[in-house]
């Protein structure tokens, strides 16, 4: 008998969903008000899988908001603090969307496919309803919506082999953050240098989802003979790599200086953007906390937290662990966590109370692997 998942029909299946659960997909979670697969078994075999292989991933929860119109690269510069104005047709970047008190709302990656063509590529929130009321205050002329598009991850060291072998010679001239238009089969795409892994890799967005289905089982039987299993985005290895989770290590009440994202925020560009008042105070003022990264003194952690874990010096609370994971590769628990400023000096040593007892952490160094990104930007 055929499994089924459902959460009711508020909450919408992938056009990869079939194929996903076909090549044996076990547990799903919701992202964006979709299903995303979670579960192809074992994760510590997925983490390994992806660092020595290649896993393609379904993240059609990456919900697109496109932005055109005469003034579309006007109304994408209001919604980030980020300097856009050196940001060409074909390139991506990381962004930050931030609220009027300079807190992030999202950290999508933005493409830029036109002179007044561009998506959102989503982490978990509703922009695209904030996106809409900004413009019905903005006086911009923009037109705003969620294309029929739908990304896959080609993630893992195996990658660029893969994608080779399926989309020919011409994937090798790809940038890193940089996109181009590609066509498969007569399926219409737009793949980028990009992913949430850490590791080298590839977003494949697919612009008609009538053909997900077959889009998926096209790449697993090119790729599975190459190492390609399917799998999904590793908690181990993004912990690893420092790449912060939305409504996991932020959200709109952490702003883009307590995260160490300063070089996303342009506070003397001529360009006007929500929250820039409020992050020259913050900016002026100083940050309270900090976003870091520690280790966790205790045996392997089973499983990823499934709640903050508070950090004590002494009696005094002074922060929280937001992200914990065992990494099998560095033999220890590490994790992302947001301390008060005064105790976040890296070798600083506290407490945190998890559900399974006291143990003591120490503050390090973050990303815990590959600090200069050497994997994802390789050329």
């Amino acid at each position: 008998m055929k499994k089924e998942f459902s959460f009711g029909t508020q909450v919408r299946k992938s056009p990869y969903f079939d194929a996903t659960v076909r090549w044996g997909a076990q547990g799903f979670s919701v992202y964006n008000h979709m299903y995303i697969p979670r579960d192809f078994g074992d994760p510590v075999q997925n983490f390994w899988n992806l660092v020595n292989e290649a896993i393609l991933c379904d993240v059609a929860v990456e919900r697109q908001v496109e932005i055109t119109g005469p003034d579309a690269a006007k109304f994408v510069q209001l919604l980030t603090p980020r300097n856009l104005s050196e940001c060409a047709v074909g390139q991506c970047k990381y962004v930050l969307i931030t609220d009027e008190n300079g807190g992030v709302l999202n950290d999508p990656v933005l493409l830029r496919l036109g002179e007044n063509h561009f998506w959102l590529s989503l982490a978990d929130s509703d922009i695209l309803m904030w996106a809409k009321g900004v413009a019905v205050n903005s006086g911009l002329d923009v037109n705003l919506g969620e294309p029929d598009v739908s990304p896959l991850q080609l993630q893992g060291p195996k990658s660029g082999d893969i994608a080779k072998a399926i989309f020919g010679e011409r994937i090798d001239s790809l940038k890193y953050y940089w996109l181009e238009e590609f066509e498969l089969n007569g399926i219409p795409l737009i793949i980028s240098r990009t992913g949430w892994s850490s590791e080298l890799g590839y977003e494949i967005y697919l612009r008609d989802g009538s053909r997900g289905n077959e889009l998926w089982d096209h790449i697993m039987e090119i790729g599975k003979p190459m190492g390609l299993v399917p799998g999904h985005t590793s908690t181990i290895r993004r912990i690893e790599g420092g790449m912060l989770s939305y409504q996991a290590d932020m959200d709109y009440t952490v702003n883009p200086f307590e995260l160490g994202l300063d070089r996303l925020v342009d506070l003397e560009m001529d360009a006007d953007f929500i929250g820039k008042d409020a992050l020259k105070k913050i900016q002026s003022e100083g940050v309270k906390r900090r976003q870091v990264g520690v280790e966790i003194s205790c045996p392997p952690l089973q499983h990823p937290n499934t709640s903050y874990w508070p950090i004590f010096i002494d009696s005094s609370e002074v922060g929280y662990i937001t992200s914990a994971v065992y990494s099998p590769r560095l033999d220890k628990n590490i994790a992302l966590a947001i301390i008060d400023v005064d105790y976040s000096a890296i070798d600083m040593v506290a407490e945190t109370r998890t559900s399974e007892g006291n143990h003591p952490i120490k503050v390090v160094q973050k990303p815990f692997y590959d600090p200069k990104k050497k994997i994802t930007s390789a050329s």
